[in-house]
């Protein structure tokens, strides 16, 4: 009888129900993107128009000109480049190691330092903003971009999604390689590590997303322009008396380019980490 209904909503309706729901859901959530599109290529005055111009009689390119015609806008972007690449191979890795001690090793007191870390997720930022400055200025990392990449290299949320996808792989794959010779260490890089590729695929893209769009710290940690990340370059076009509307809509779309690209590199194994390794505990 269910195989009849299904074959019936197949021939009247050639996708899941669910599509009417999400679709709708899906355009609300692109609406934001598509007006930031649309205002790249308007100018100061027609942003500012009111009633707002949802489609402009005609397109302009200042607001691009104005982020490109920057001379630091290229040292920012690059800025943030390094920092959030850097920040990815540090949890990747680090995240990897202690993710797999967690999951396989036993050793005393690694509930509860598995659950002291986890703790720190809920601590605010605004906590550990002034301890994390005070560290960083003893370091001598204060206005350097070491100041961003240090305090993020590994995160809780990396160590426990690894831990989490490490329990649902079966030891005996481990075991299959301990007999062959290798060594735990190598038996992790070599079998366990290239499986794990639906964590390291959403570890990267969260982590690139975070990073990427962080103005809290980089607005405390950083002094000097030259070494500003592309979020602060982007919020000093908005003065207190005027704001370059046009040229804040054509740096964010640029912003946001990467992280799209990052998103959709990593679609596949992301949903898959999601789906697969989210529940063992």
């Amino acid at each position: 009888m269910t195989t009849v209904q299904g074959a019936r909503r197949r021939r009247w309706l050639p996708f899941s129900p669910w599509h009417l729901v999400l679709v709708p859901v899906a355009l609300l959530f692109a609406l934001p993107l598509a007006w930031l599109v649309m205002s790249s290529f308007m100018t100061n005055a027609q942003i500012n128009k009111f009633p707002p111009t949802i489609i402009p009689d005609s397109l302009h390119l200042d607001g691009y000109r104005y982020v490109l015609n920057n001379a630091l806008f290229p040292r920012w972007f690059l800025n943030s480049s390094i920092v959030a690449l850097v920040v990815v191979v540090g949890n990747l890795v680090f995240g990897v190691l202690a993710g797999y001690a967690f999951a396989r090793l036993r050793f005393g007191g690694s509930k509860t330092m598995l659950t002291l870390m986890l703790g720190t997720l809920v601590i605010p930022f605004q906590i550990t903003m002034i301890p994390t400055f005070l560290i960083m200025k003893k370091l001598g990392l204060i206005d350097t971009l070491g100041a961003l990449i240090v305090p993020s290299l590994v995160t809780p949320f990396a160590v426990f999604l690894f831990r989490q996808f490490f329990l649902s792989l079966p030891r005996e794959i481990e075991e299959a390689a301990w007999i062959d010779g290798c060594s735990r260490l190598k038996a992790l890089w070599l079998v366990v590590v290239p499986l794990a590729r639906p964590a390291l695929g959403t570890v990267a893209v969260l982590t690139f997303l975070t990073t990427w769009n962080d103005l809290a710290w980089p607005l405390i940690a950083i002094n000097n322009d030259h070494n500003y990340t592309l979020q602060l370059g982007l919020a000093t076009f908005q003065g207190q008396h005027r704001t370059q509307w046009s040229a804040v809509m054509a740096g964010n779309l640029i912003a946001v380019v990467p992280v799209l690209v990052a998103f959709l590199a990593t679609q596949r194994t992301f949903i898959q980490s999601l789906t697969s390794s989210a529940v063992k505990g």
